[in-house]
């Protein structure tokens, strides 16, 4: 099974380094020869991150040779046990049929991950083994989520007691809403799981069926807000007025996790939402904040920091409808980085009807465009919660050399048409002097 786990060009080896962020290779233990039966793989990290990193090489290792990990399972379930800060570190397993197997894993793994996400907790499955190892808490969440997956086999499940439990939100869906949100064979509430990591199922009592059902929606706090408002927007466009009926806008003066509202006009909504609901997505991604439509109004949910940031790209994009916007006091914000672009770049850098810097967004996850400052003068400023590095591809350092490459290209252009010396160095002053004033 070495190669198996090692993979062409150790690839797969790889590929599991990245997602837990181990350092792994195989190695001589000791001065003992090597044992042609066996290879000892190192896998050096945290204490989760060894975890994910072992059971998903004990699950890879289970396909190539049945029965490997019972020979050994004495010696991985107790390991690390207490090792963790919280002192609660462990991991609990159960044992599946062959028909439980397949539904517990789900297509393509997909019932698997949502549960790892869920509970906080490690799932893996080594051959019909399901080992959860996280902290106590973790633990007995994925096991309850397990248990609840199986019971839906039988029949509606409900959750007892779900007000007093702090990973669960429940929300009424009333009766005509349930097949829209729901979706053709689960699709439309999968995408929501996948999407922001919760479980969600409608639970009821047996004889309250055909009013309005509850879904429950399980998770981390943020997570769970993120699905409950996009199911609040699903319903809102089957069902108006549902959730918005009578709501007023709203600023809360919480520091931590809270939900603020704005109400769009009619005009505003579309422009706001952009195609297949792009901009949003590019405000909501640049702010760090959950910014999501239910009908004319705007829930933005986050941190205090999150979500004054959400509102003021909201309002900027909305101002630039009615002319440029000005913008104060740059050098004092930690969300943004301002660039001077050379004035024979500039058509050329935003593009058609600013086709260029929307691809530049879409690829560095930031919100771009061109506003003045204090003096009038036009300046282009990229916006995002996250400052990126020099090597990664999201953030406003990507964005930033995605900018300049935009310039470059421009000027290597104009200076290749027999421009003459003295216009093509104009510019590469234009860009000293640019990099000065930044």
């Amino acid at each position: 099974a070495v190669g198996f786990v090692t993979g062409r060009a150790g690839n797969f080896l790889r590929s599991i380094e990245e997602q837990w962020k181990t350092l792994m290779f195989f190695c001589d233990v000791g001065s003992g020869g090597r044992n042609k039966d066996y290879e000892k793989l190192a896998i050096f990290g945290t204490v989760r991150g060894r975890r994910g990193a072992e059971l998903l090489v004990l699950s890879a290792v289970e396909t190539k040779v049945p029965g490997y990990f019972d020979r050994f399972r004495d010696e991985v379930i107790p390991r690390d046990k207490g090792k963790d800060e919280s002192g609660t570190w462990g991991t609990d397993t159960m044992t599946f049929q062959d028909d439980e197997l397949s539904y517990a894993l789900g297509k393509q793994g997909g019932t698997r991950k949502k549960l790892e996400k869920s509970s906080g907790a490690i799932v893996q499955y080594v051959g019909h083994n399901a080992l959860f190892s996280g902290t106590r808490t973790q633990r007995k969440r994925a096991r309850e989520y397990m248990k609840w997956l199986f019971e839906q086999l039988e029949g509606p499940v409900y959750v007892d007691g779900w007000q007093e439990r702090d990973d669960c939100t429940v929300i009424e869906v009333p009766a005509d809403c349930i097949g829209y949100v729901t979706g053709a064979r689960r699709a439309a509430l999968g995408g929501i799981e996948e999407d922001w990591g919760v479980l969600m199922f409608f639970m009821n009592r047996r004889s309250e069926r055909g009013r309005a059902e509850e879904l429950i929606i399980c998770g981390p706090q943020r997570a769970r807000r993120g699905a409950e408002l996009k199911v609040m927007s699903s319903v809102e466009t089957k069902s108006p007025g549902t959730f918005t009926r009578g709501v007023r806008e709203k600023t809360s003066s919480e520091k931590g996790f809270d939900t603020d509202r704005m109400i769009f006009k009619d005009d505003e909504l579309s422009y706001a939402l952009g195609k297949e609901g792009s901009t949003r997505k590019k405000l909501e991604g640049a702010a760090g904040a959950i910014l999501q439509y239910v009908g004319h109004v705007a829930f933005i949910a986050g941190t205090q920091k999150e979500r004054r940031r959400a509102k003021e790209y909201v309002t900027w994009l909305l101002a630039q409808r009615r002319g440029s916007v000005t913008i104060h006091n740059i050098s004092s914000r930690d969300d943004s980085t301002e660039m001077h672009v050379p004035e024979n770049c500039k058509g050329w850098v935003t593009g058609n009807r600013g086709s260029e810097l929307r691809r530049m967004e879409a690829e560095s996850g930031t919100y771009i465009f061109m506003a003045l400052d204090e003096r009038g003068e036009e300046r282009l400023i990229i916006f995002c919660h996250d400052a990126g590095s020099k090597s990664a591809p999201k953030g406003r350092m990507a964005a930033e050399r995605l900018v300049n490459e935009m310039i470059q290209e421009k000027l290597r252009d104009d200076g290749g048409r027999g421009g003459g010396g003295r216009d093509s160095r104009s510019p590469s002053r234009g860009r000293r002097d640019s990099r000065d004033r930044r």
